[in-house]
């Protein structure tokens, strides 16, 4: 979801071709589904929200919030406010860290991601750089304390190497993927999918990272589960009777 990930960032012609093929054969791949999303940070500098709602097939968008033990992306807060008054549905994200601890990296998140202004789950966000250096302990501490207090399993995100070697088995299985794929379809399961990182949209300067469902899912499954209504305390009559 960053320019950080050097696996991703395609230089060459031939890759930058088939990157643009991948954006319009896309819905091909999806059947009839229209609903894309994308995906900001910092480095889409200023966004103009309301320009960026009018492309009607945009109904998402996920922020990056945090990033490792203490960076907070400067641009997180404004984006959340403005692209949830423009009418998308907004989630966050946080960027991995394999150089600090899961608590330190949780506090970081909650203390920028208010759960009352998510719309949509959270993502944890697993580069594919860190394939190597992966210690499942520590992401699955990470995981269990943001579903603890966000009240559902987050999503992760991740590339399809990664998938395979860490996140393919059962214990996996509840949770939902987002996988990034820039030159084919993927060959994993997969809940959202990362098409392209060369997007174009309204209200955005440069390219931006496009997203679509896989066929089998929707908006509905990445939702945030509604707030449970508070049972009316049980009262108890306390008037003698005769």
């Amino acid at each position: 979801m960053t320019p950080q990930e050097p696996k991703y960032r395609c230089k060459a012609l031939v890759t930058a071709i088939m990157a643009a093929v991948m954006v319009l054969c896309a819905p091909l791949h999806l059947g009839a589904q229209s609903v894309k999303g994308i995906d900001v940070s910092k480095y889409q500098d200023n966004i103009n929200w309301s320009k960026v709602a009018k492309d009607s097939t945009i109904k998402f968008v996920y922020i990056k919030a945090t990033e490792g033990t203490s960076i907070k992306d400067p641009k997180y807060a404004i984006n959340i406010k403005k692209a949830k008054e423009a009418g998308l549905l907004v989630g966050s994200y946080h960027l991995y860290s394999s150089k600090t601890t899961a608590y330190q990296q949780f506090a970081n998140f909650k203390s920028v991601v208010s759960k009352k202004q998510q719309d949509l789950i959270p993502v944890l966000d697993i580069e594919g750089h860190h394939c190597d250096r992966l210690y499942m302990a520590r992401v699955d501490k990470l995981l269990e304390l943001m579903e603890t207090e966000y009240g559902v399993k987050p999503m992760i995100y991740t590339s399809e190497r990664l998938y395979k070697t860490h996140f393919a088995g059962k214990k996996y299985a509840k949770y939902h993927i987002f996988i990034a794929n820039y030159r084919t379809y993927p060959t994993t399961r997969f809940t959202l999918w990362q098409y392209t990182e060369r997007g174009k949209c309204p209200g955005i300067k440069g390219n931006v990272d496009f997203n679509r469902f896989n066929r089998k899912h929707s908006l509905a499954d990445i939702r945030m589960p509604k707030p449970k209504k508070k049972q009316p305390a049980a009262t108890t009559d306390t008037t003698a009777t005769k």
